[in-house]
């Protein structure tokens, strides 16, 4: 989705809304009975000073011309019949009567908006927004390990106008929409959502929403709306894992189980956690790539590529070590995990 120059900055405001405190029939009482207290004013106040004004028609100014005059010269600019014509009168219509005019129309016109002309602006934003999503990453759930994890794919190079965030919070929404992602406030959990980001044309999904629950019913949804979508999900209950599995997770991850490998890790040597953490964070001094076999490194073996260290490959989604004597034949189709210099090395 494309929403970063200025007027795609201004179609985001579809995205994030904030539903009104009153109902809408309170909302619709409220802007009439403002309405009407103008229009009484002025009809009070041109009553008091009806010596001011003039009826052409029969030189005579009772209760209903004063009426009349305050209603077709609040709502229109009057037809002429009645006029003021002491200076008092004009200067009353010039500087009171003219604004309250002004702003009766801005209520009509906001009212009309926000019960009709929005919806129309706002489905046809969504429709110009969703013709151009194509290969982006949806997340859902901008938490704690959301929000990194799109810092993380911003720092690996990925365009910010490429990542969908979904959340119910607004705040959330606001934190996002500032590092320039596209944002939907919705339940993703329901189809509807889902499609309006065209979870089908999406090139991989990331599920964080702060219980495995919601987070395995997302995912269900996710792959019945897109069967050969990649989605990475996270659980924070190890026996949570199977299920997101079963649900159609590509990955899980589990934040608590790496935080106790990298713990366990570092009572074997200091270095180990460090290098740990180095491999999975993009500024470090190396980083893992994954990438498909080249049609040159076909037939030799993982350790004789050229491009980076190689540690693993992935055979029918079979992962297959260094040491292994399958990973001294490349084969077509092959998934070639290598550690490659970062962006920190030198």
């Amino acid at each position: 989705m494309r929403i970063n120059d200025p007027q795609q900055r201004a179609d985001k405001a579809g995205f994030l809304r904030r539903r009104s405190a009153l109902p809408l029939w309170a909302d619709l009482a409220w802007r009439l009975a403002l309405v009407f207290g103008l229009i009484a004013i002025v009809l009070a106040l041109h009553w008091f000073g009806r010596d001011g004004l003039k009826d052409n028609y029969d030189n005579a100014i009772s209760f209903i011309d004063v009426l009349y005059f305050t209603t077709v010269t609040v709502t229109t600019v009057g037809y002429g019949d009645i006029v003021p014509v002491t200076p008092e009168a004009r200067l009353f219509e010039s500087i009171f009567v003219t604004p309250i005019r002004l702003f009766v129309w801005l209520i009509f016109l906001g009212t009309a908006y926000n019960l009709f002309f929005r919806n129309i602006i706002y489905r046809w934003r969504m429709a110009r927004i969703q013709a151009d999503l194509h290969n982006h990453i949806v997340v859902t759930g901008f938490g704690t390990s959301g929000q990194e994890a799109v810092n993380e794919l911003l720092a690996r190079g990925a365009d910010a106008r490429e990542i969908v965030v979904i959340d119910g919070s607004e705040k959330a929404l606001a934190e996002a929409e500032a590092l320039g992602c596209n944002i939907l406030c919705g339940d993703s959990t329901r189809d509807r959502t889902l499609k309006d980001v065209a979870i089908h044309r999406a090139r991989s999904m990331i599920v964080s929403a702060g219980r495995d629950d919601t987070s395995i019913l997302i995912t269900l949804t996710a792959r019945h709306l897109a069967p050969r979508l990649p989605i990475s999900i996270v659980v924070r209950n190890e026996d949570n894992e199977l299920p997101a599995r079963q649900a159609g997770a590509t990955t899980v991850i589990n934040p608590v189980s790496f935080a106790g490998l990298l713990l366990a890790g570092s009572t074997s040597g200091k270095h180990i956690a460090d290098y740990m953490a180095d491999l999975a964070a993009s500024g470090g001094r190396v980083k893992l790539n994954e990438r498909p076999v080249l049609p040159q490194e076909i037939g030799g073996p993982l350790s004789a590529i050229r491009t980076g260290l190689g540690v693993r490959l992935y055979r029918d989604d079979r992962p297959i070590g260094f040491w292994e004597p399958e990973a001294q034949k490349l084969q077509t189709g092959d998934c070639i995990i290598e550690i490659v210099e970062g962006a920190a090395a030198g």
